[in-house]
């Protein structure tokens, strides 16, 4: 790939959903449920399920939030748990920075409601993973107040980190950036929501990168997000990202990054990872040089190497084109067992 492909890890997300049904998901002799994994120094290795994991909502509906687990158990003041958290954590790390990944990006939104909470996790995981990796760090949250946690909790220590992401709703957090020397992800959201199409994600994503400019950003520190919504909402929408991505690399010319949580175009399609692989071709085409990625599921080296010949590189390109009605030829063929991921 030239230029290289960058990639911010997302895989140390609370959000991160494990099917109880996976084959990691294991049973135990007490009667409860861990997580096989085998850790950074090639052991076996098991994170338990707690008790209130199991009895939640989430797991009684098949998910495992395994990532929230993690950091809850490295958090904990019981030693054992403590442990088994941290080593789970590394082990996230480690795949993520052997497959290719330029940054981890972390976030905790999903820890706790409570504002509190959420800046405590983050200011422990950032100083945590910041001693699993050589790695850059990306700090992201919902709010800025978790971010500026975690950018205070990382001063001074390791490569420059990369703020995710500031708007035309906060553009306190370019300051915010500029101040901890970081890197930032703006956005195309709008001052009071989220943009209608191609034209409003280009008129506001400009307004970003003016903004970041005359704040003393050099354009290689400014990572350009389109913001990418799920097609199952509106076929346009996988169009809408694209057309944005084109029309804004067009525009900044080569010197600054287009990125964007790649993975989103995919939510409430079956066969995720043939949708999102393909999007990931497209949007590259298009002008992208950056994703929001899993590199251990998706390696983009691969990922771009894709053949384009079969079915269903069609049928999922239909899709995210906007040519599939509803999805229904998609949807058929993964219903028929047709659908499989093209090998690079």
């Amino acid at each position: 790939m030239a230029p290289p492909f960058i990639v911010i890890g997302e895989n140390i997300h609370c959000t991160r959903v494990l099917s109880a049904k996976s084959r990691r998901v294991v049973a135990r002799p007490d009667g409860g449920a861990a997580i096989a994994y085998v850790s950074a120094a090639g052991e076996p290795r098991e994170l338990p399920l707690t008790p209130a994991l199991m009895a939640g909502q989430d797991y009684r509906e098949g998910r495992v939030k395994h990532v929230k687990l993690a950091v809850q158990a490295a958090m904990s003041d019981i030693e054992a748990d403590r442990r088994e958290g941290q080593e789970y954590l590394r082990h996230l790390a480690r795949r993520q920075e052997e497959a290719g990944a330029s940054f981890l990006d972390l976030n905790v939104d999903e820890i706790s409601v409570r504002l509190a909470d959420q800046k405590a996790a983050m200011a422990w995981l950032v100083k945590a993973v910041r001693q699993m990796t050589d790695l850059p760090l990306s700090v992201d949250s919902s709010n800025v107040e978790v971010i500026r946690a975690g950018l205070e909790a990382g001063a001074g220590a390791g490569p420059p980190p990369l703020l995710n992401s500031a708007s035309l709703e906060r553009l306190e957090a370019l300051a915010m950036a500029r101040d901890h020397r970081a890197s930032v992800v703006v956005t195309a959201a709008g001052e009071k929501g989220m943009p209608a199409d191609a034209g409003e994600r280009v008129a506001n994503a400009s307004r970003m990168i003016e903004a970041a400019l005359a704040q003393g950003f050099a354009p290689s520190q400014v990572y350009v997000d389109p913001l990418i919504f799920p097609i199952a909402v509106d076929k346009e929408y996988g169009r809408h990202s694209l057309d944005a991505i084109a029309a804004l690399r067009r525009a900044v010319g080569p010197a600054l990054h287009i990125t964007g949580g790649m993975s989103n175009v995919s939510f409430g399609i079956p066969g995720r990872k043939i949708i999102n692989d393909v999007f990931l071709n497209l949007a590259v085409e298009a002008g992208a040089d950056s994703g929001i990625i899993d590199p251990v599921a998706s390696r983009p080296q691969a990922v771009l190497a894709m053949d384009r010949a079969g079915p269903a590189w069609r049928l999922a390109e239909d899709v995210l084109m906007g040519r599939d009605e509803h999805c229904r030829l998609y949807l058929r063929a993964w219903r028929r067992g047709e659908l499989k991921t093209p090998a690079g």
